[in-house]
């Protein structure tokens, strides 16, 4: 019965979510509501609606709630009142642009009321910083800054058709086989409805037709992260990953979002500049600095998320620093080769054409709006 309700479930959020995109555009169109091109920032040339993330969420939350009861280990209520407020922040921000400052308190005000009222908190540190006991406060805290990192990760990787939509899908669908599995069926259902809304807005975000904007980022990363929280709590009796482990396998199946946020972040540090400035070092950047299409570049780092959780989930019983080594070596080295590959291509295009070497650009551009 419960896969039933599951196919059920993933049918009519792809069925809300690609009808109603259509429409979406259509008012977009009649009322000018759209990201406008530039020369030195954007990639696109003609005007796209920002709006998509409205398909998702009503895809996800009219599907999820019809057919998802209480969970023992969330409070639903609480949960969907967090993402009502990020979905209206980013409605917002995608037709007036809101200040940063505003954006974020928005977004503390949404994680405030899951980790408060809604049980999602770390109980413990799991030996980061070697420790693993922590006051209440700074546990809550802990939680408050992890939730708000993915939120802001999925954010930033939301520059190419495609690919936060994509790697979020990835993400979500492995918390809730993990979810199912473990009997958490309410969690796998709004799993499965998030994903089957993000599939639906992706026909449409692939050809370029839609952005997800902010709306969509920040519903997905919230979503994440509360997953994240609740897989990783829920280890603690469902003991599916030894010696803790369990935070380790989060932050793989969350690696991309992850990854490219810290080492954009260190590099902008390294360099003097400040971590929220725009560049072009982001992975899907330098993807598309070697020559890969939009496309390319997205599917090649879902296969990448995908061969990481896959390894990761094998190396469960190696030492828990062996265990992070090969995580972060896989990233490192696919990173590094990147660099190789860019630095050859630039050096060619130098020799053809001096005025069109990849470091002539001094801005980040992305296909839709700057990201940081």
């Amino acid at each position: 019965m419960m896969i039933f309700i599951l196919i059920v479930t993933f049918i009519a959020s792809l069925a809300i979510a690609w009808v109603s995109i259509p429409a979406i555009i259509k008012v977009a169109e009649q009322k000018h509501l759209y990201d406008e091109p530039d020369e030195l920032r954007k990639i696109h040339i003609r005007k796209v609606p920002t709006l998509g993330g409205i398909a998702i969420f009503a895809g996800t939350v009219i599907s999820a709630t019809f057919f998802a009861h209480q969970s023992k280990n969330l409070d639903l209520g609480t949960f969907l009142s967090a993402i009502t407020i990020l979905f209206f922040t980013g409605i917002k921000d995608d037709i007036i642009p809101l200040t940063p400052y505003k954006k974020f308190l928005a977004q503390m005000l949404a994680v405030c009321i899951v980790v408060f009222w809604g049980d999602v908190q770390l109980s413990s540190l799991y030996g980061f910083f070697f420790t693993y006991d922590a006051p209440p406060l700074v546990l809550y805290a802990a939680t408050i800054f992890t939730m708000i990192v993915i939120i802001n990760a999925f954010n930033l990787i939301d520059g190419i058709n495609g690919l936060a939509g994509g790697i979020a899908c990835i993400v979500i669908s492995t918390f809730g086989i993990w979810f199912f599995r473990h009997s958490e069926e309410s969690l796998a259902i709004w799993a499965i409805a998030t994903c089957g809304a993000t599939l639906g807005f992706l026909r449409y975000n692939f050809t370029g037709r839609i952005f997800m904007g902010d709306t969509g980022s920040l519903i997905l990363g919230f979503i994440s992260a509360v997953f994240a929280i609740k897989f990783i709590e829920m280890n603690k009796t469902e003991v599916s990953f030894v010696g803790g482990k369990a935070p380790l396998f989060a932050i793989a199946v969350l690696v991309i979002p992850l990854f490219d946020t810290l080492r954009v972040f260190l590099v902008r540090a390294a360099q003097g500049k400040s971590p929220f400035s725009g560049d072009r070092n982001h992975l899907h950047h330098l993807l598309l600095d070697v020559g890969c299409s939009h496309l390319q570049a997205s599917f090649i780092l879902y296969a990448l998320n995908i061969f990481v959780i896959i390894a990761a989930y094998f190396a469960n019983l190696l030492n828990v620093y062996v265990y992070f080594a090969i995580l972060f070596a896989i990233m490192l080295s696919f990173t590094q080769a990147l660099l190789v590959l860019r630095k050859k291509r630039n050096i060619q295009k130098s020799l053809n054409n001096p005025s069109q070497t990849i470091a002539s650009y001094p801005y980040e551009f992305t296909t839709h709006y700057e990201k940081n």
